[in-house]
Order: structure tokens, then sequence, then C-alpha cells
């Protein structure tokens, strides 16, 4: 597989380093040095040009300029839409923007992480915790590397999860259970008979280690990314649960059958910008109708499936409840209850968020299912 290298001049001299990006995005065609004499005025008009700002001043002036620019970049006037799903694309076409823009003012990095400019951080343990060692110098944007710190601060700090009496730490780019609710509804609704479970999807292996602690003997949690796994493992271990779940690479299922099958897919049925977003966004509901289609096979007799689902998607058009439930239907399964709960989290109270109006009608769902 070809390095991606991101190119500029220097002293009249051609040069090259290795391009790093986590959201996947390209390197910038053209790109130009930046210090502190750079305005943030023309460099918003020279990022809006698709042009890479790569930084030779003060490092805390390059965070004092990006957040310049994110002022700018957020000024700008939204056109007028008629329905939610309107609201929905335009949000996310403008999001994808806003990255592309703030994600041209660039930081060098010498191998090992350091970064080689005026009062810059340690990053080199936030780094290698995301990307492994260092063997050669690269360049990434700031604004990556900003939120590649604060998840590694995250990830020291941990969440809380009341089920657990304990903190969950998630790794950078592994979903974070931020949003408690959904793990509250696993934490309380009705066990079926049995000792066996499968925690599909399993991410931080917060959802397996609440299975757990209630009494499930034998849990197999899976997870396509080695990233999530790691995490979870580390996780497990940190609560005393390593021996009682086993992690697996897979796309979905594991062999056998259990008496219970969790999964907590992506709520919204449409197509990621970037390889992080994939934990959000599920193009055509790819891992739901996975789970749905696998899970009669993958039942032990008596046994359930539990769908961690919100609406929202319903809200911004994307799904209708009765395309859902036709998907229930097609895969042999029927619904034994439903338990729902209201979002916590502050977007959903916020009235100059784009999509509050979908927002506040939010209801996150756990859909007990059977085969038919």
């Amino acid at each position: 597989m070809t390095v991606p290298e991101i190119l500029w001049e220097e002293n009249q001299t051609p040069r090259a380093a290795r391009w790093r990006s986590e959201s996947g995005a390209a390197p910038p065609k053209r790109v130009v040095l930046a210090d502190d004499t750079l305005t943030a005025d023309m460099a918003y008009r020279q990022a809006c040009e698709g042009v890479g700002l790569l930084w030779r001043g003060d490092f805390q002036n390059a965070r004092q300029l990006l957040q310049a620019m994110t002022r700018r970049v957020d000024k700008r006037p939204r056109k007028p839409v008629d329905t939610l799903l309107d609201a929905f694309n335009q949000h996310r076409q403008i999001q994808s923007q806003r990255a592309r823009i703030l994600g041209m003012l660039l930081i060098p990095f010498d191998a090992g992480h350091g970064i080689p400019l005026r009062r810059a951080p340690d990053a080199r343990l936030a780094c290698e915790a995301a990307h492994g060692p260092a063997a050669e110098p690269y360049v990434a944007s700031l604004r990556e590397l900003l939120g590649l710190i604060g998840a590694f601060e995250w990830r020291k700090k941990g969440v809380e999860i009341p089920a657990l009496g304990a903190r969950i730490h998630p790794h950078y780019g592994v979903f974070s259970p931020v949003r408690g609710e959904y793990v509250e509804l696993v934490a309380r609704a009705p066990l079926p008979p049995g000792d066996t479970a499968f925690d599909i999807g399993t991410g931080t292996g917060v959802l397996a280690a609440v299975l757990a602690r209630r009494g499930i003997k034998r849990i197999v949690g899976t997870d396509q990314d080695a990233r999530a796994l790691v995490c979870a493992r580390d996780n497990l271990k940190r609560l005393g649960l390593e021996k009682q779940v086993e992690l697996a690479q897979a796309d979905l299922y594991p062999e056998g059958r259990a008496s219970l099958v969790v999964c907590n897919p992506p709520w919204l049925p449409a197509r990621p910008s970037s390889p992080v977003e994939h934990a959000v966004y599920d193009p055509d509901s790819r891992m739901l109708r996975g789970f749905l289609g696998g899970l009669a096979a993958h039942l032990a007799p008596a046994g359930e499936g539990w769908l961690i689902l919100s609406d929202l998607a319903e809200h911004l058009g994307l799904r209708s409840r009765e395309q859902l439930l036709e998907m229930f239907r097609q895969a042999g399964l029927r619904v034994v209850d439903r338990l729902d709960t209201r979002p916590t989290h502050g977007r959903a109270k916020d009235p100059s968020d784009p999509l509050h109006a979908a927002r506040s009608k939010e209801v996150t769902s756990l859909w007990r299912l059977a085969a038919a």
C-alpha cells in the first residue's frame, strides 16, 4: 500500500513527509509555510481554497489561529430548509466543509511523535496511544492533534457508568459511552433464561461488562475494529471481568448460539464521511440488517435479542418505524417487549442546534426480540 505524502517547498528545496490523517482526508495538493505573521483572515481564505498551511511558528499561536478560523467558519449563514431531512443533509454538508477547512492548518512531527515547535506540548504518549510508534517524521492537522490529546485525557479520566459503579476508559477512535441512557436500559431489562450472551459490536466493552455484572456466566464480545478489542480487553481487565468475557474479531456474530444477543448498532442510516464516524452512521443500515438477519440462527431456545436503537432516524426522515418493523418480520423475528428512555445529553435541550426539532423528540429503545 502506498503511504500518502505531503509535498511542499522550503528554502527553495522540494520537501516531503508522510501524511497522517485519522479521518482519512487526502493530503492538500498545495502546501505553503505559515508562521506567527499570518492573519486569521488570510489563513481562513487560503484554507477555504484548499491550501494547506504548514506551521513553522509558535504552537500556542497556532491554536489561537485555529480558534479564529473556527469562529469564521461558524459564522457562515445557513440557507432556509423545508424539512428535517433537508436540515440533516445540510448539517452533514456543513460539518464536512468545516472539517475540511479547519483541517488545513498543519503541524510537523518528528520521529517518535515529538513536535518541533516553540511552546509545543509533549503529546508523545497521546500520539503513541492512538497510532503506535512513529519511526519517521510526518505531518498532521492541528485540529486532529487536539482531538487526539482530548481523547487521551478522556481515556485517562474515564466515563462514569452508574450501572457498573465504575468507570469505562474509551481509547482513541472507539465510541465513548457518554450517552448513558442506553446502558441503563441493558442494566434493567429482564434477562431471558440461560447463562450465555453475545455482545455484537462491543466497542469499549461496556455492555458486556454490564451483562457480566448481572450474572451471565459466559459472554462473547465481537468487533471488527482491532482498536475496539484492545479497548474492551483493557476495560474488562480493570473491572476484573476478563475471565467472564471472551473477545473475538468478527463481522457481527461469533460461532454458536446464545440465550441473549445484544447489539447497539450505529443509529443513523447514512454514509460516514470519515472512518471515525462509523460508530454513528451505518450506510443502508448494513449493521442493523446484518444483526437482524442473523439473529434467529444464533439464538438458543427461548433466547432473546436486544436491539438498542434511537428513533432519531425516524424523526429525520431517514427511516420509518414501519420500515424497521418490516426488517423484523423479514428476519423472522417478533417483538417481545420494548423499553424506552429519553436522552439526557445537552443537545436534546439546545434550541440552537440545527436538528433540535428532531433531537427534542428522540426516544432510545431496547427492543426485546425473539424468533417468530
